[in-house]
């Protein structure tokens, strides 16, 4: 699952801080991130943890101590990893989720996103819907807005043209 996760992360994040500076390329890293890595270990591992979000945080704020522009940009990422706990329900699964505070041994716990099967299926339409209404809302079909964002990460909205309304006041 890649587009359920890129579009509520960003979207999630959009209507949350509504900071067009904030790096949405790192934060879209963030959120794939604990599938990309855990997969690899044969299931749902450390990355599906809280915990390991919060290291990355703090390791985040650490490193880039005396450096505020490079941390509002690298705070993307555990961020990301966050809202990926959040929308693959891997609270659900109480040990994983608070590891190692429940036991330092992995059981057998696949991807949250592999075993929901064919439940995928919509969830990754909804991503796309999402991922669409990015798209148009911050003008991502002209070149140079696709550029700006593909170096900066940045997604600055369209403005909207004043209704006949809002010109008569």
């Amino acid at each position: 699952m890649l587009l359920w996760f890129c579009g509520t992360a960003i979207v999630s994040v959009w209507f949350v801080f509504r900071d067009p500076a904030f790096d949405y390329r790192l934060l879209c890293v963030g959120a794939l991130l604990p599938d990309a890595i855990d997969v690899w270990f044969g299931g749902a591992r450390a990355l599906h943890s809280i915990t390991t979000s919060i290291v990355v945080l703090i390791g985040v704020v650490v490193a880039s101590a005396g450096r505020k522009r490079w941390r509002k940009r690298a705070l993307a990422i555990p961020i990301g990893m966050m809202l990926h706990l959040v929308y693959d329900g891997a609270f659900t699964k109480a040990k994983l989720f608070w590891w190692p505070l429940g036991g330092v041994h992995f059981r057998d716990v696949p991807l949250p996103s592999v075993s929901r099967g064919l439940l995928d299926i919509p969830f990754e339409l909804l991503g796309a819907a999402m991922l669409v209404w990015v798209w148009r809302t911050f003008g991502l079909r002209a070149p140079a807005r696709q550029t700006a964002f593909w170096r900066t990460g940045r997604l600055d909205p369209v403005p909207q043209p004043a209704s006949p309304v809002q010109r008569r006041r």
